[in-house]
């Protein structure tokens, strides 16, 4: 927008956008008048990709990631995450299964990346996790597999994420987790394919997984709804503590007859000063001086 700003009110103006979610749609009007829209249709995966996704639950995942490596001699594998805190959790448990795995997200510097892009394209780094970052624009031929750690919420980011397998005319793999939270997203995608994706069954050992149902679009007060009695929980807490104080505090100051209805200090001062007596002798005025008596 700064600029855009910067531009003279009467210019013609282009756009280009890989894709057009709502937010871009929104920027498109404010910088364009009038425009032209041309709609490129999102071309469908490659036919060499086998594509399959494994019905699990979140805590599952790893799990099938370390059976898929045990059973395969797994290399030149890409696994995308849509956060970059997912990212760097499923890198460190793959190095603590001795896998040899980078990171690639948007914390790192350029010159971070173009290290990890160079160890991965030259074969030192045979897993590389990484965001969306990675979806597009990188130019690696021989990628055996990618795994969809989650579920794109964009059909067009699912086919750029697989897309990045069976280049240059090779086979690919792509496999994709689908936990309960993203049942409706993984149902889009396989409506915009025209095809039921191929449901894998889980390792054998491994607790059932969750049966996969037709689902609507997810609110976010449906979320809340999920951890919502453990929040109502601590309000309680925290409002209970004053009242419980005022009591304590209220038998903690015993009744003392001596004390003036007038002067409404704190009791907890008169307990601190040690010598109520003394106090109230203190206040009174002082008549050493007084000479009225003698006349």
């Amino acid at each position: 927008m700064t600029i855009a700003r910067q531009l003279p009110a009467n210019c013609q103006t282009i756009m280009f956008s890989a894709t057009m979610p709502p937010k871009i749609e929104q920027l498109a009007k404010s910088l364009l008048k009038d425009p032209v829209e041309i709609k490129l249709a999102v071309s469908k995966p490659a036919e060499k990709i086998r594509q399959s996704a494994y019905v699990c639950y979140e805590p599952q995942k790893l799990g099938i990631i370390k059976h898929l490596f045990k059973e395969q001699n797994l290399k030149r594998v890409i696994i995308f995450s849509g956060k970059k805190t997912k990212v760097k959790d499923i890198n460190r448990a793959l190095i603590k299964q001795k896998i040899n795995s980078g990171e690639m997200h948007s914390d790192l510097t350029q010159a971070e990346r173009d290290e990890i892009m160079f160890r991965f394209k030259s074969g030192q780094i045979d897993v590389l996790v990484a965001t969306d970052i990675l979806s597009r624009g990188i130019d690696i031929d021989d990628i055996a597999m990618v795994i969809n750690y989650d579920v794109p919420h964009d059909a067009e980011d699912y086919v750029h994420r697989i897309g990045r397998t069976a280049r240059a005319d090779r086979d690919g793999v792509a496999i994709t987790f689908v936990s309960p939270d993203d049942f409706y997203y993984f149902q889009q995608i396989e409506r915009f394919l025209e095809k039921t994706i191929e449901k894998n069954a889980l390792p054998a050992g491994m607790e059932a997984g969750p049966e996969y149902t037709d689902e609507r679009k997810p609110s976010r007060g449906r979320k809340r709804s999920r951890r919502g009695p453990q929040d109502k929980k601590s309000p309680k807490r925290t409002h209970k503590k004053p009242h419980d104080r005022k009591p304590a505090a209220a038998e903690a100051a015993p009744a003392d007859k001596t004390d003036k209805p007038a002067r409404k200090k704190p009791r907890h001062h008169h307990r601190r000063s040690g010598k109520r007596g003394q106090q109230i002798t203190d206040s009174q005025p002082d008549n050493s001086n007084d000479t009225s008596g003698k006349d």
